[in-house]
């Protein structure tokens, strides 16, 4: 380990408001429940409902969603050479920021859904910028220098 580059700071977050997961919860057990009525017992809804085939993709989809967000992980490092980000699976290893290409940076309150459009990655509708993002309303602005070799 590189002495000269020790962690000073440190978060893992991940998505954990209970309405993200009551909604998934929910959609699934719609999904499971419409599988076990059309597939297993063999009765349809109404004339109008899906094949079990499509059934069958449109639940899976929604579980693979659900096992995505359940992946999903914002790691933050501050470290002498740098802040390092990582939001998995996005972003496979971590992504530097190095202490001589930010301009400046600051830890501030923000608004997610007015300034970002939400949590996760985001791209600012009224701001410049891109946010990292899982919860609450507080996080560490950088304000990138102009270098067009970064």
């Amino acid at each position: 380990m590189n002495p000269n580059n020790e962690t000073l700071f440190s978060e893992k977050q991940r998505f954990g408001q209970k309405w993200i997961w009551a909604i998934l919860i929910g959609a699934n057990s719609i999904f499971f429940y419409g599988v076990f009525y059309q597939v297993f017992q063999r009765k349809s809804f109404d004339d109008n409902s899906m094949s079990n085939m499509q059934l069958l993709i449109a639940s899976g989809l929604m579980l693979l969603f659900t096992l995505a967000v359940l992946t999903l992980k914002l790691e933050t490092y501050i470290k002498k050479d740098g802040i390092y980000v990582r939001f998995f699976p996005f972003h496979l290893t971590l992504k530097k920021y190095s202490w001589d290409n930010i301009q400046r940076f600051s830890v501030r309150q923000y608004d997610p859904i007015t300034e970002y459009g939400g949590w996760g990655f985001r791209f600012g509708f009224l701001t410049k910028g891109m946010a990292f993002n899982v919860s609450g309303n507080k996080g560490i602005q950088l304000v990138l220098k102009m270098d067009p070799d970064y």
